[in-house]
């Protein structure tokens, strides 16, 4: 049986990247964003684009423009405004992070992004991706920006067995010493190709540029390549939720900044454990935690949603307060119905809230 290195400089044979930049001139996917020169605009689309199909991103990006234009609005905007606009996106820590990054750049950068990678580094929320990808995109500096679609074709093109973090940004270098003045086009073509040819399954080899030049294709190991992650099943939690009625106000409470859903806000909500009755736990709960002595009522409805580590149901309550307060180191507040379209909430508390509490 042959043997084969486990890393080969495949990346720099010289015509690779002027064949990916012919083929991105070509068939590159039509993104609003696509041209834009301006880092705040890339650096918000692309933290967006993380862990979102880029569909998805797309209305999200033109509301959050058009909201804070520019480095300055965005370090000047409240925490809250900032998660509303943001609101259905998910992984709101991103959110948070891009609001920190603006204030950062105004205090410490005259309003504007550093042009280079290891200082945009230095902004909350900024990996090596992105720090990448706006350096490149809008200072034209030759950084990699490997996200996993860029991974799959790097790893396919190097036939990379076991693909590390640095032979990823090794073989992506050696591939952009040969881009000329457009770092960001090879970048971008990565990942286009690897999106919309160089699929996970089922790969388009016979449309791919790079094909000729592909070892894991000659080599028989493209299904292999890279390796797939194992996945555990995820566990699902159970929650019980109260939305607390008293003298025409619904009571809400910020969820703590950092942490899952972090900033947005929440109604009371408790674990509800296997065959427990929800009435009585919640009753319960709301006073041992809360502090509250409520009457809990019937159900509104019961919600469904998936998280990337667990899924949850929530079973929501109405409830009536009777006595006590809230602990004062809880964030909340006691608003009129109509004011829950003001606040960002979760996604999943968004289909109960606009149908049933929202009048």
């Amino acid at each position: 049986m042959a043997s084969f290195p486990k890393r080969c400089p495949e990346s720099g044979r010289p015509g690779i990247a002027a064949a990916l930049l012919g083929w991105f001139d070509r068939r590159r996917r039509d993104v609003p964003w696509r041209g834009e020169r301006d880092p705040y605009a890339i650096l918000v689309a692309e933290v967006m684009a993380q862990q979102t199909r880029l569909e998805t991103a797309i209305p999200f990006h033109r509301r959050f423009m058009e909201r804070f234009p520019d480095v300055q609005a965005l370090a000047a905007a409240d925490e809250d405004e900032v998660l509303k606009v943001w609101e259905g996106l998910g992984y709101y820590a991103r959110a948070r992070n891009l609001r920190r990054a603006a204030r950062l750049a105004v205090a410490e950068y005259g309003g504007r992004l550093p042009d280079t990678a290891p200082e945009l580094r230095r902004l909350p929320g900024v990996g090596p991706y992105t720090a990448g990808a706006v350096a490149s995109l809008a200072f034209g500096r030759r950084e990699p920006a490997v996200d996993g679609n860029a991974r799959r074709v790097l790893s396919r093109l190097n036939d990379l067995e076991a693909p590390t973090p640095s032979s990823l940004d090794g073989a992506a270098r050696t591939l952009l010493q040969d881009a000329r003045d457009r770092p960001g086009a090879v970048n971008q073509a990565l990942m286009d190709l690897g999106s919309g040819v160089c699929t996970p399954r089922r790969p388009r080899c016979e449309e791919c540029p790079l094909s000729p030049r592909c070892l894991a294709r000659r080599r028989g190991t493209i299904a292999q390549r890279p390796p797939r992650r194992s996945r555990a099943h995820p566990p699902e939690r159970v929650e019980a939720a109260a939305v607390v009625h008293r003298d025409g106000r619904i009571l809400v409470l910020r969820r703590p900044a950092e942490g899952l859903l972090g900033g947005l806000w929440d109604f009371p909500s408790i674990p509800l454990p296997p065959s427990a009755t929800p009435r009585t736990t919640l009753s319960e709960g709301l006073r041992e935690k809360f502090g509250l002595v409520c009457r809990v009522g019937d159900e509104i409805r019961s919600v469904r949603h998936a998280f990337s580590h667990f899924r949850l149901r929530l079973v929501v309550h109405r409830a009536s307060w009777v006595d006590g307060e809230i602990p004062p180191e809880l964030r909340h507040r006691w608003i009129r119905p109509t004011e829950l379209a003001d606040l960002a909430f979760p996604v999943y508390q968004r289909r109960f809230i606009d149908r049933d509490l929202i009048t």
